[in-house]
């Protein structure tokens, strides 16, 4: 059973990331970073076959078949899925797939383009942060924030349910794993010029809170339905 004080925990640490990446885009360090990667003849990295196999399109594969494993596991469990309730397996896989829609949704709605695409790198796109909401920048848009880290971090919103079934180290481990996958899925976006840093940082952000948000919503479900249990049994 997940406490309100460890909820609580968890936001403040959601909140703490919140202010460390907003201390990232004032700095203005996404432009700088890009630099060590690109040149006006663009960056080297765009089209390596095995950069492009391995940490992108193999990525999304696997990626794709665990959500389809953990839906058939929703339907039809097997195994130690068998353990879990039906709300435990169905918050799983739906807090996964409403995060990779979620951050889908941002990316259709935003006019901020990738490095690839600006002037300065050979492409025709000015410099434009992404806070600056509804000014074009020239290039193609729809890359904030970063899609193809959320292979893996769309799993930090499933996350929550994996703590509450799995003993603390093992979730721990689990945790430790999904960070580090996406943060490599968003350095080999940043080799080829895909997206800025702060484009992945706020993707793990975006799924992580999505996440706890559900997480709290089930939390404040299960009291009241426990505080109208009580009030009924006082009645008897």
């Amino acid at each position: 059973m997940v406490s309100v004080a460890l909820l609580r925990r968890r936001w403040a640490i959601s909140l703490l990331a919140l202010a460390l990446l907003l201390g990232w885009d004032a700095l203005g360090l996404d432009l700088p970073l890009a630099r060590w990667f690109g040149s006006p003849q663009g960056f080297a990295w765009r089209g390596q076959p095995a950069l492009v196999l391995l940490l992108h399109e193999l990525p999304r594969w696997l990626s794709g078949v665990l959500l389809l494993g953990l839906l058939a596991a929703a339907l039809r469990p097997w195994g130690g899925w068998r353990a879990w309730t039906p709300g435990e397996r169905w918050q799983l896989v739906l807090s996964v797939a409403s995060a990779m829609a979620l951050v889908t949704l941002f990316k259709r709605l935003s006019y901020t383009s990738c490095p690839w695409d600006l002037a300065e790198f050979g492409g025709v796109a000015a410099y434009v942060s992404h806070w600056q909401w509804g000014l074009r920048d020239g290039g193609a848009g729809h890359c904030f924030p970063a899609g193809h880290a959320v292979t893996a971090f769309a799993y930090l919103a499933g996350w929550q349910v994996l703590r509450r079934k799995l003993p603390a180290g093992q979730a721990m481990h689990w945790l430790v794993a999904i960070l580090l996958a996406g943060l490599v899925l968003g350095l080999s976006q940043q080799l080829r010029g895909a997206h800025y840093m702060s484009h992945t940082l706020w993707s793990a952000w975006i799924c992580w809170t999505w996440g706890l948000g559900i997480e709290s919503l089930r939390v404040a479900g299960v009291a009241r339905r426990s505080a109208r249990l009580q009030v009924r049994l006082n009645k008897v």
